[in-house]
Order: structure tokens, then sequence, then C-alpha cells
């Protein structure tokens, strides 16, 4: 199945690019907090950036991947990241999250790198599938 992980491919292209991840490893997409509400390159970051599940930090990019998973383990990945975090995460609210992470990556060609403007994924290098 198609998801996405942090990627340093394409960072620097703009000035708010960050990369605190581990390269691969899936991300979900944050809340946005009240600070970056409106602008996307706000103080936080957390409205242009994706969340690591296993580093719990952040990046600007990620790429389009495919990997062996099913939608339970992809679920199972998000539950156990939010228990790392000290949070006692939902069965439901988490294969939903994997449902729609799953839904949001196929749309892109594998490798593809995209960028996060608050709601809206942004292409910065668009990647072929096979």
């Amino acid at each position: 199945m198609k998801v996405f992980v942090a990627t340093a491919q394409t960072q620097g292209e703009r000035g708010s690019d960050y990369h605190w991840c581990i390269e691969g490893e899936l991300v979900r997409i944050v809340e946005v907090c009240p600070r970056d509400r409106g602008d996307p390159d706000g103080g936080c970051g957390c409205g242009r950036g994706f969340g690591g599940l296993n580093s719990h930090r952040s990046t600007t990019t990620a790429r389009v991947a495919e990997v062996g998973l099913t939608l339970a383990d992809y679920a199972l990945a998000i539950q156990s990241s939010e228990q790392q975090e000290g949070w006692n995460p939902c069965d439901e609210c988490a294969m939903s999250e994997a449902v729609d992470l799953a839904a949001m990556a196929v749309a892109w060609p594998v490798d593809s790198v995209l960028e996060r403007r608050l709601d809206e994924l942004v292409v910065r290098s668009l990647g072929v599938d096979a």
C-alpha cells in the first residue's frame, strides 16, 4: 500500500523548511495549532509539517512510498506512536486515520515528494509509478 514517509528530498526549496524526522519513517498529518491556522509559515511550523510516528519529530516534506503494510498494520503503527507519546489511543480512531492517510497517498505516484500547506498537499517532485 502507498503511505507517506519522511524525506529530506527537496528540503531547502522554502526558507521555512525543516527535517527532524528519521529518513523513511512513517509520517502523519498533524493538527494545526491556533498560531499557524491562518499561515503555514507561521512561527510554530505545524501548518506545514508531517509528524514522524517513530521519532515524534517533524518534517516539511513527505515522499509517497509503496510498503508492505496492511491497513491494520498502519493503524497499529499509529496507535503505537500515540502510546509512546503517553496517549491512550482509540482503535477506531487509529484505523480511521490510517484509512484517510492511505486514501490521500494513493492519489500520488510512488516517489512523489509533497509539502503541506495547512489542509493542502502540494507536489514538489512528481514520482513515477512502476
